[in-house]
């Protein structure tokens, strides 16, 4: 990926070395290791979102007005605390670059998808941090992997994930890690646009396998949203060789099933809660041959 030289995002909080300021997936597994929330432009814009809203919530007879949920979430961009580290001084090592850069991308894309159906993107924080991490949501540990938290609108990332991605997961290379900031940024999507705040909702009344197929639906969404920016990244000239492949390998080594397998030699398929291998490329590779939103409709169509 041709990062380096762009604009930093303002909105990444380096927390490292403070000593607990944390998933993308899992727990190695919205947020954990798999990547989730943590309980971790074109045709169709934010137009394709709220329809999925008004399908997903007419079906289970909620009688909620989307409209008001994006108004709800409308809230402007939040402010810019620069880049700081332990003793206030500039974070600037080439990792921190990296994600500032990566962030800035889907501030981009977001704020174009959102300014085309006349709404203001609500940029989300990023915060680096290691070892432990207090949000809105709990604390978490780096076993959790980077996640994102619906309470405080932040992405949580602990940066060594990126090399266990790497040693222990065979997925490796910038844009990998690009697909990990993507997919959670694309909670944050999903929580502007109210789709995140009635599942946490809906969830506390599901048994718990449903609400791990709900989970997934989830999940995927939040994948193929990260394949949307990739199209746009890709429109600007910014990916090379090999960049698709890399995240698709990601998708790969991170699948429910494949990670099962890994950890404990067998599957058990009614515990997924963020899709398969297979049905995480396929999602990813949605979004990013198309670039609409309205291609991301995980609830309405098979998974």
């Amino acid at each position: 990926m041709r990062w380096r030289g762009r604009r930093q995002s303002d909105n990444v909080q380096d927390t490292r070395g403070q000593g607990g300021g944390g998933g993308f997936g899992g727990g190695l597994g919205g947020g954990r290791l798999p990547m989730g929330p943590r309980m971790s432009t074109g045709g169709g814009g934010l137009s394709g979102i709220i329809i999925l809203v008004i399908l997903f919530f007419a079906l289970r007879a909620c009688g909620i007005d989307p409209m008001q949920i994006l108004a709800g979430g409308d809230g402007g961009p939040v402010s810019g605390g620069g880049q700081v580290s332990e003793g206030g001084a500039p974070a600037n090592d080439e990792m921190t670059q990296f994600v500032s850069t990566v962030l800035a991308e889907t501030e981009d894309t977001w704020n174009g998808i959102f300014q085309a159906e006349g709404l203001k993107y609500q940029e989300p924080k990023l915060v680096l941090f290691s070892g432990q991490v207090r949000s809105a949501c709990g604390f978490a540990s780096s076993a959790s992997g980077p996640f994102y938290c619906p309470g405080d609108q932040k992405v949580y990332l602990d940066t060594a994930f990126f090399g266990q991605l790497a040693k222990q997961f065979g997925a490796a290379g910038d844009f990998a890690q690009a697909y990990v900031i993507a997919h959670e940024v694309g909670h944050h999507v999903q929580n502007l646009t109210g789709i995140l705040p009635k599942f946490n909702q809906m969830r506390q009344q599901m048994s718990e396998a449903d609400a791990n197929q709900m989970s997934m639906r989830v999940e995927l969404q939040a994948d193929c949203f990260a394949g949307v920016w990739g199209h746009y990244t890709d429109q600007k000239g910014l990916l090379e060789q090999g960049d698709i492949e890399e995240a698709l390998n990601a998708a790969q080594q991170i699948g429910d099933d494949t990670l099962q397998k890994r950890m404990q030699g067998y599957v058990v398929p009614e515990s997924f809660n963020h899709g398969t291998s297979q049905q995480r490329q396929r999602w990813f590779a949605a979004g990013f041959n198309s670039g609409k939103l309205s291609d991301c409709d995980t609830f309405n169509n098979p998974i």
